[in-house]
């Protein structure tokens, strides 16, 4: 699966967020509410950085990227007025409330492979955004910018004895000078997308 991201606008950056040097995070597909659906990622050092609680409902139209305390970074709401839908993703500031994204799915069937990608904000250039490529049979994807340079990997978490980990643990690692948040948001578009938040 190919998914190509555009920016609407100069994005901007939480300093706060901001990698300094290769990060790696562990993503559990988990709620931290009890028998809810969403997930909960943790750094490096074991502490909860990010968490997404829908509740009752998996694959929800309306879901929140928050931090540990709960409080909002980012809402994504699913539309469905067009063939495919389309999602707004809003960056949250205090309780302002800015729309950033637009993420639209435009997906090729071919035999049997399937072609999807997302479209972000109304710059339908190449020269700016990320790409996402999912990684053939394996649980996961690349984010790459308008350069093809790596930014971030999401993978199976594996021990260092090698043993994989269930299908709901996986690793981000987020390559230096990145906003980890907006690349959180890009992967829950992507597991909204894909079905598995």
């Amino acid at each position: 699966m190919a998914t190509k991201v555009h920016p609407q606008a100069q994005m901007p950056t939480c300093s706060s967020y901001m990698t300094s040097k290769k990060e790696t995070f562990t993503i559990w597909m988990k709620s931290l509410v009890f028998h809810g659906n969403g997930c909960t990622v943790f750094d490096s050092n074991g502490e909860i950085v990010y968490r997404i609680d829908n509740y009752d409902t998996k694959s929800s139209n309306e879901v929140y990227l928050m931090d540990l305390q709960g409080k909002v970074l980012f809402s994504i709401q699913r539309k469905k007025l067009s063939i495919f839908g389309h999602w707004d993703i809003c960056r949250w500031s205090g309780s302002q409330m800015k729309q950033w994204f637009q993420a639209r799915r435009n997906c090729n069937i071919l035999g049997r492979g399937t072609d999807c990608q997302v479209t972000l904000g109304r710059d339908k250039t190449k020269l700016h955004g990320y790409r996402m490529l999912g990684l053939a049979k394996k649980l996961g994807f690349k984010i790459t910018d308008w350069c093809d340079e790596l930014v971030a990997e999401v993978r199976p978490k594996q021990l260092s004895s090698g043993v994989l980990l269930g299908d709901d643990v996986l690793t981000l690692v987020v390559e230096p000078q990145m906003d980890h948040s907006l690349v959180m948001a890009l992967v829950t578009v992507y597991g909204l997308m894909t079905d598995k938040i």
